[in-house]
């Protein structure tokens, strides 16, 4: 069967969805699974051994878009996130089983519609994805392996002599490119930087990505020269950022695309939350050995926000002494 697994939107949601492509992929090899994705996410997905043809959606022409898909000789569809022109696009080029959410207006172009109230938070997001492929596949196992992405070290052998890099890494990423709805100042990142910079059994980087040029800059000042610190901002592709973080000990984040990532390939995470349930990590836990991801949720009032930074301070220091 040639199944369409659509999800084109941003990285953290992306990643999400590769649970479901994986199950549909593991229940039957035979399955030819096509991944629609957004361009930003074409090389992952083109490295996954379990997605077997990959279309990218640029946002342009609906019709040029049917064309595509119906290029691919579609035989079902599941769409973990829908909006009308994706679902016109599908009704387009004629897939005999469209599978998605029963939500807003695009549903009325799908013929198999499941009603799943992800407002509820009643499961994660990628269990909700993986919820939709049962309904392609009612006896299909769910199960998947933790870490599901794979990259050899050569990438990060690479990045430890250009950056000096010679103890296992705690790295820290203080940007967030929009998508997350909490986070620390960069001057409280900082703070955190410094609680491990003194823990000598570890080498600490700070990354950004390849358009936080200003963060980078700010952040460089703040440190101050002589700083040990080693600052790293991504070149490349997702892919090519993957290859270099799924060796890291530890990541620091708010929970945003980087995040999913790193605990996507088998990095403990320390994450950051908005005390929100839509946002929080009941929703949008990562992929990731669940045991390896520790979750702080950022209170909104300045007293709940202060009070939380000391208990991250204190924990992130006590698991480095630990040596994690």
């Amino acid at each position: 069967m040639n199944i369409l697994v659509v999800r084109n939107d941003k990285l953290g949601d992306f990643i999400t969805a590769l649970p479901t492509l994986y199950v549909l992929k593991h229940h039957d090899p035979a399955n030819r699974i096509v991944a629609l994705v957004a361009p930003l996410n074409a090389a992952l997905a083109e490295s996954c051994d379990f997605i077997d043809e990959v279309i990218v959606d640029g946002g342009g022409d609906i019709l040029e878009l049917a064309f595509k898909i119906r290029e691919a000789k579609i035989d079902a569809s599941v769409t973990l996130f829908s909006n009308t022109r994706i679902a016109i696009a599908q009704f387009l080029a004629r897939i005999p089983l469209r599978i998605a959410p029963a939500t807003k207006i695009a549903q009325i172009f799908y013929n198999r519609r499941i009603k799943q109230r992800r407002s509820r938070v009643e499961m994660a997001e990628f269990e909700y994805n993986l919820q939709l492929a049962r309904a392609l596949i009612a006896d299909i196992d769910l199960d998947f392996p933790r870490p599901l992405l794979h990259f050899g070290d050569r990438a990060y052998k690479a990045f430890c002599v250009e950056y000096g890099i010679t103890r296992p890494v705690v790295a820290f990423h203080p940007g967030f490119g929009g998508s997350s709805d909490a986070n620390w100042t960069l001057i409280e990142y900082v703070e955190l930087v410094r609680i491990a910079e003194r823990i000598d059994t570890f080498d600490v980087v700070m990354t950004f990505g390849p358009d936080e040029g200003k963060l980078y800059d700010e952040a460089k000042a703040l440190l101050g020269e002589g700083s040990r610190i080693r600052m790293y901002r991504s070149r490349g592709s997702v892919v090519d950022f993957a290859q270099v973080l799924s060796s890291f000990k530890l990541f620091i984040s708010t929970s945003t695309g980087t995040y999913h990532l790193a605990s996507a390939c088998g990095c403990e995470t320390f994450t950051f939350f908005a005390d929100t349930l839509f946002a929080s990590a009941a929703r949008w836990k990562s992929i990731g050995e669940e045991s390896k991801q520790h979750h702080y949720m950022i209170p909104q009032n300045p007293q709940g926000r202060a009070a939380m930074f000391e208990r991250v301070k204190r924990e992130l220091k006590s698991r480095l002494e630990e040596g994690l």
